[in-house]
């Protein structure tokens, strides 16, 4: 059974089948439906992997074996103009969801957060005593309770010793600078956000989804697997006290791992359209010999059953697609090594199941089908447990550039411009072979008036003996018109067909010339804004099909396997950003600064969220928000710090201009600096000034003592 303390174990299978020579004959029905499955899906997509290769070909400028020339077509020349789209897609969604420098992965409140509270602030002195008191700064080992939701607030824990044993209470402050107020809800969402990027940043996850982006423009369809725990190592040196010297001291860490899965490995259901109404997927496996024998290493992989496959020898089938991928013809040769293994995710009968090894308790009793993941390799099964994720999924996202509504596979760049590329590239041939055919001579020869048995080869000297006729009339030299501009500019219009065929403007991806309105700059922005326009769609793809879910499954991991940080719990929902950078960087910078504008109306400032919009400048900067702004509560800090600054400064400011002042026009000794008046009366306000009748008012009138001196 699995073991609690180690997050890779956390399944539940056989760990180990028995050791008895031939036991493994009863996994055979398991395998052999496996098996059967994985032949129907392969099945299933041989058409998809038709156009599959045919979009390949088109990137890479290969014709195909279908295509034939005639002795007549000289030219081979083929036109990338695929290529160039393909590239030109791929760098635009990369600068949309990486612009930031972060995955475009966020977490949020909801709403209406259930089990924490939105809004909290410091309990006043005459407020009556509530139940829902919330302790916001305690943490793990500190000794005291944490309600369920709570969160550890960066300003809090600056702030211990001044907000020591003060209770917050839910809910909103008054409007009052005095009243401490934070928002438990969002922080949690923020504390949550930093550890899921942190924990993709440990696993190299930009550059997974990366090979993913890059298949979904290529094929049409980009398949991400995981998230899956994995040991991360730490390297860690240590100080030995007693030498002094350093020791390497590596530890583990727990972490998310992605995988990129490549569109030719992956079989899913052929019955299905999507993901989630997959009853099973298959991923197929080339490993050798070493990387087989290295899974005896990993959590339940059955050692028996992998030593028979290694006696048993390589398996690897070559398909027809890997002989074209692979541009060679002795592929064959390079996969006799390797080894063919079925990894299985989806539903199995039960009873099949336990017939293969699967321990199960009674709470399956009532069940037919449980889901499994299962590996299977020339007849044996190598790993048999129960699907581990907490709720059941397949962990993989599948997701399309554009959708096919009635198939599984989506559709891709090369796919959209598939006739443009080919009328291109007969357009272009055909232009190259007049231009070689106009830029030389034709001959006609008359042999009746040459001499017989002459070489017919022309070059320059050469000698014809002619026997009779007209001089010149032997040999004539023809030239034959420049068909090559009619061709060209039927180039350039299915060229511009590939432009309304995709979405992906030659203007965008570096073309000059293709329409008058580029040359001023106001009219390029309005271009490349109608040209992001295109890519909203496929955009808002990868936030549905591929970012919304992925969060959604690392949310769901930290709160099942991660064991080394608490996770930060409560109602939260993931957030994907991806739509929300395809605004062009400075008309969204120029929006918001116009509604700042806007927002400094008295009356319409306090109902506007003024950090979040300084988080949304700095966004459209392509500047880390994170890094430069602070957030509300350490703002509150920062202000109190500055005001205090600000005061001291004003303060020394205003005491050396009253020094100079009096140095200038000769401030009595004795008179106080501070004194407003010069004469050391004291300040004149509110209160200052003495009423008739008390002690300190006089009738007589004093005059300053420059007065005097002139009276005298």
């Amino acid at each position: 059974m699995a073991d609690v303390n180690n997050p890779d174990d956390t399944v539940l299978g056989l760990d180990e089948p028995k050791e008895k020579e031939g036991s493994y004959e009863d996994f055979s029905s398991l395998q052999g439906l496996v098996k059967e499955r994985f032949f129907k899906s392969e099945d299933a997509r041989l058409f998809d992997e038709s156009r599959w290769l045919r979009a390949y070909r088109n990137y890479r400028g290969i014709y195909g074996s279908d295509m034939s020339f005639t002795e007549k077509e000289k030219s081979r020349v083929f036109v990338k103009i695929t290529k160039t789209k393909v590239l030109a897609a791929f760098g635009q969604l990369i600068e949309v969801l990486f612009s930031t420098g972060k995955f475009p992965i966020g977490v949020e409140p909801t709403t209406i957060p259930e089990g924490i509270p939105e809004y909290a602030r410091v309990k006043q002195p005459n407020e009556p005593e509530e139940d829902n008191v919330v302790d916001l700064y305690g943490y793990p080992g500190d000794g005291k309770e944490m309600a369920p939701g709570t969160t550890t607030s960066d300003l809090l824990r600056g702030l211990e010793k001044e907000y020591e044993g003060v209770d917050f209470v839910e809910g909103a402050s008054p409007v009052s600078p005095q009243i401490p107020q934070i928002e438990p809800a969002r922080e949690a969402a923020e504390n949550l956000q930093k550890l899921i990027h942190d924990q993709l940043e440990d696993t190299s996850a930009i550059t997974m989804l990366r090979h993913v982006l890059f298949e979904m423009v290529l094929l049409g369809t980009g398949v991400l697997k995981g998230p899956f725990t994995h040991d991360k190592t730490i390297h860690r040196w240590e100080t030995d006290e007693e030498t002094g010297e350093s020791m390497y001291n590596p530890s583990a860490k727990s972490v998310p791992k992605l995988e990129a899965v490549s569109l030719w490995d992956f079989y899913p259901d052929p019955d299905a359209t999507s993901i989630e109404d997959c009853d099973y997927v298959i991923q197929r496996h080339s490993l050798n010999r070493s990387q087989l024998r290295d899974l005896k290493n990993r959590p339940y992989f059955r050692k028996g059953p992998i030593r028979d496959c290694l006696k048993m020898g390589a398996n690897y089938e070559v398909r027809g697609f890997e002989t074209s991928l692979l541009d060679r013809e002795n592929v064959d040769d390079l996969k006799k090594e390797r080894f063919e293994i079925y990894e299985y995710w989806g539903s199995m009968d039960k009873k099949l199941a336990e017939e293969a090894g699967l321990e199960l308790d009674d709470d399956f009793e009532e069940l037919d089908e449980v889901q499994i993941n299962a590996w299977v390799c020339n007849g044996h099964v190598l790993r048999l447990v129960l699907n581990p994720f907490t709720p059941e999924r397949i962990p993989f996202h599948v997701c399309p550039y554009e959708i096919n509504p009635y198939q599984f596979f989506g559709v891709g760049i090369p796919e959209n411009m598939e006739d443009a590329q080919m009328v291109m590239n007969g357009h272009a041939r055909m232009a190259i072979d007049n231009l070689a055919l106009a830029g030389n001579l034709v001959f006609d020869i008359d042999e009746t008036q040459l001499v017989p048995g002459q070489d017919m080869s022309i070059y320059p000297g050469k000698i014809f003996r002619r026997q009779s006729g007209v001089t010149g009339t032997a040999i004539n030299g023809l030239k034959f018109p420049n068909t090559a501009p009619e061709n060209l500019m039927m180039f350039d219009k299915f060229r511009q067909l590939a432009d309304e065929a995709t979405g992906i403007p030659s203007y965008s991806h570096g073309a000059t010339g293709v329409q008058s309105t580029t040359r001023t700059a106001a009219g390029m922005s309005m271009l490349m804004g109608a040209a992001a326009l295109s890519i909203k769609t496929v955009v808002k793809n990868i936030d549905d099909y591929l970012l919304k879910p992925l969060g959604d499954t690392l949310f769901a991991w930290n709160m099942q396997f991660n064991y080394d940080v608490e996770p930060i719990k409560g109602d939260l929902e993931i957030k994907a950003r991806g739509t929300s950078s395809l605004m062009q960087k400075e008309v969204r910078s120029q929006r918001l600064m116009t509604f700042m504008q806007t927002a400094n109306n008295p009356n319409i400032a306090p109902f506007v969220r003024w950090h979040s919009i300084l988080k949304e400048i700095a966004k459209s900067l392509d500047i880390d928000p994170d890094q430069l702004i602070n957030d509300p509560e350490n703002a509150q800090i920062f202000a109190k710090i500055m005001g205090m600054t600000n005061g001291n400064q004003q303060a020394q400011n205003n005491n050396q201009q009253q020094g100079n002042m009096g140095g200038s026009q000769g401030v009595p000794p004795g008179a106080n600096p501070a004194d407003p008046t010069g004469v050391g009366g004291g300040n004149i306000g509110a209160g200052a000034v003495p009423q008739p009748g008390e002690a300190e008012f006089s009738q007589e009138t004093t005059l300053p003592r420059a007065a005097v001196r002139e009276e005298r």
